[in-house]
């Protein structure tokens, strides 16, 4: 478990943790389990503080696309501002490695913004960060070509997990692209051919 007191925000506030903790629900997870999906009300935003979760939206025709990861210490910044703003959700959070979440209710979201600074500086920050990083979404989608998104994502899923072999199938990652399975099973035997990636069943190993 990550602890609290390890947000750079939350060291200079232990009462902050504590009222973290005594109004949370603790909750486990296992990969694949949705914990929240689009269109559902939003009670709680989730502090992950072990494992990693990946939020995706969907498209009218059903494909979906890879927005962002929350990772241990980490927040769901489209939660937030939804259930700020008695809005249903406009993504879906799934587990992409087993998780322990705090669910912290609405209202406690509003009062702790009031109560204590340092709850806000850590909002604004992963407001910040989730910013930045769907901006660089929509460079990658307009400029980048699928290819490079491709390795970029698996590159990513490395870097998240700290292991080189991936337990993913090509559905997946098709998915979390916005693209079409068929595209992906060639450039993944393209990057095998030129010996970045060893194929296997529902496993791709990064060389």
């Amino acid at each position: 478990m990550e602890p609290l007191e390890q947000i750079t925000e939350f060291k200079s506030s232990p009462e902050l943790v504590g009222k973290l903790y005594e109004n949370s629900i603790r909750k486990e997870y296992e990969t694949g389990s949705v914990i929240l999906n689009e269109n559902a009300s939003i009670r709680s935003i989730p502090i992950v503080t072990k494992g990693t979760l990946k939020v995706v939206r969907t498209e009218e025709d059903g494909r979906e696309i890879l927005l962002y990861y929350i990772k241990a210490g980490e927040s769901c910044i489209m939660s937030f501002l939804g259930g700020m703003h008695n809005e249903t959700s406009k993504v879906k959070a799934e587990v992409e490695e087993d998780a322990e979440i705090l669910f912290l209710p609405m209202d406690k979201v509003a009062l702790f913004i009031r109560e204590y600074p340092q709850w806000l500086d850590y909002i604004f920050r992963l407001y910040h960060k989730r910013f930045e990083e769907l901006l660089e979404i929509v460079n990658a989608i307009t400029f980048k070509k699928i290819d490079e998104r491709l390795l970029a994502l698996l590159r990513k899923k490395q870097e998240l997990t700290g292991n080189n072999i991936l337990n993913i199938t090509h559905e997946q990652l098709a998915n979390e692209l916005g693209t079409a399975r068929v595209v992906v099973s060639r450039l993944l035997k393209q990057l095998e051919e030129m010996g970045t990636v060893r194929l296997g069943r529902n496993k791709i190993t990064l060389m």
